[in-house]
């Protein structure tokens, strides 16, 4: 097993997170093809589209957790963590107006960057208990699991994810399962700093020899987030106003 340095950024890392960016895309893409009516596809409640889906923000989430290991490890300060929240925290603001705009009542309240906000914050309070991390995974996932309740399903209160019905927004991702996903990137991470990020031989070859558009798609996956629906959406309209 070879150990690349911890004080510098992965590609791997990127990589994966890149591969979750491509699927987000291909995603929305279908998702705007069946909005504007050229597809008829039950996208919010049937499979495959509802598990691909949770995969990919599972994917999303667990590098989230993962990758804030790492950050600790180069940049350990609050200084830099407060930083980079605000980038995501002013993100999940500007997600919300243009919903807002495009949606109206189905508007964005508590999507991804808006969960991410938060969970970042838990998980950086929660870092110093490492592998450990995945026991308050397991719980939450478990609690979310075993304890549903109509009275979570009205705003704000089904931002925790108790809820019986899912409410009626255009993105909605939950306190409750899915900080279990953060949560458990935190132990992975965490469990991966301690045996020295060690990569096996063919990942070592990955991390040193990457897909470019894949690392670069990870890198700038906050900035991709936030232009690739305006641009699919502005493209598809135009389509369909000149034909």
């Amino acid at each position: 097993m070879n150990s690349p340095s911890s004080s510098v950024r992965l590609p791997l890392v990127d990589a994966l997170r890149g591969f979750a960016v491509v699927q987000m895309i291909v995603y929305h893409f279908i998702y705007d093809l069946n909005y504007f009516g050229w597809l008829q596809l039950g996208m919010t409640r049937n499979q495959p589209w509802v598990g691909w889906r949770t995969a990919i923000v599972t994917q999303f989430l667990l590098l989230v957790g993962v990758s804030l290991v790492l950050r600790l490890a180069r940049r350990p300060g609050w200084r830099d963590f407060w930083w980079r929240w605000a980038q995501v925290a002013a993100a999940a603001a500007l997600v919300s107006l243009g919903s807002w705009l495009m949606f109206g009542p189905r508007w964005i309240y508590f999507g991804i960057l808006h969960f991410i906000a938060v969970a970042l914050v838990v998980a950086r309070l929660l870092a110093p208990l490492r592998e450990w991390n995945l026991l308050p995974a397991a719980a939450a996932l478990a609690a979310w699991w075993f304890y549903l309740d109509p009275a979570f399903n009205a705003a704000p209160a089904n931002i925790v994810g108790f809820v019986t019905i899912k409410p009626r927004t255009e993105d909605y991702v939950p306190l409750f399962p899915w900080i279990a996903a953060t949560l458990a990137g935190l132990a992975l991470g965490s469990w991966w700093q301690r045996h020295g990020v060690a990569l096996s031989p063919t990942w070592q070859r990955v991390n040193a020899h990457p897909p470019r558009l894949l690392v670069l798609l990870g890198t700038w996956a906050l900035t991709v987030y936030l232009v690739h629906q305006p641009i699919l959406i502005g493209l598809l309209w135009l389509i369909r106003k000149s034909a």
